[in-house]
């Protein structure tokens, strides 16, 4: 099954690059077995939520101080917020060292392995375990991501090491959703997405 452009404009309504994502899509999509209407309506209704309609590759750190203290109230507070805000590259040096095989504050590694990609893949572990999945070097994994296959073959790669393609199946976008937020957030326009790409695909 293809998808076409004028189905994913009307999944990705205001999207400038319908034509070049749609291209991604067909190509990467099959390697993965996402390839029935329920499995291609589920990957891009989460991925769609995800990335605001395919417009966002790369994790907004732009956070002003009281919004540090909140996001991470263990690593921010009204000590330091003030030095950090607004300032993306020392905000995720900060806020994912020594995490997610990333090493400490000062090594860069928060802000050269931030999330990237139509699922924000995040973390050194994450972007060395993906390189290793397409047999490429990490050093080209950040610029890859950003790109229209790039972004789409990391979604892909995370979708299949979750086993989503079997929740797909059921159509339970509460399930799904848990395993990629890590909660419910956003549920109910996940939901809408998941529905209205399901009606696209099948009309």
């Amino acid at each position: 099954m293809q998808i076409r452009s004028e189905q994913l404009a009307l999944m990705l309504p205001g999207n400038q690059y319908v034509d070049s994502w749609c291209d991604a899509l067909n190509k990467i999509l099959p390697d993965y077995d996402i390839t029935t209407a329920q499995r291609m309506a589920a990957f891009i209704a989460q991925t769609a939520h995800e990335s605001a309609g395919y417009s966002a590759l790369h994790e907004n750190l732009n956070y002003q101080a009281a919004s540090l203290c909140r996001v991470w109230p263990h690593l921010f507070n009204e000590s330091n917020a003030n030095d950090y805000a607004h300032q993306p590259e020392r905000i995720a040096n900060r806020a994912y060292a020594n995490r997610m095989g990333n090493g400490p504050e000062e090594s860069g590694d928060g802000w050269r392995y931030c999330g990237r990609g139509l699922v924000q893949l995040t973390g050194h572990d994450n972007y060395q375990a993906f390189a290793d999945s397409i047999q490429t070097d990490i050093a080209t994994i950040a610029d890859y991501l950003q790109t229209f296959e790039g972004a789409v073959q990391s979604a892909c790669w995370f979708w299949e090491n979750n086993n989503l393609n079997a929740v797909a199946d059921t159509g339970d976008m509460a399930h799904m959703t848990r395993i990629i937020n890590g909660g419910e957030l956003g549920l109910a326009e996940r939901t809408a997405r998941y529905n209205h790409a399901l009606q696209v695909l099948t009309s």
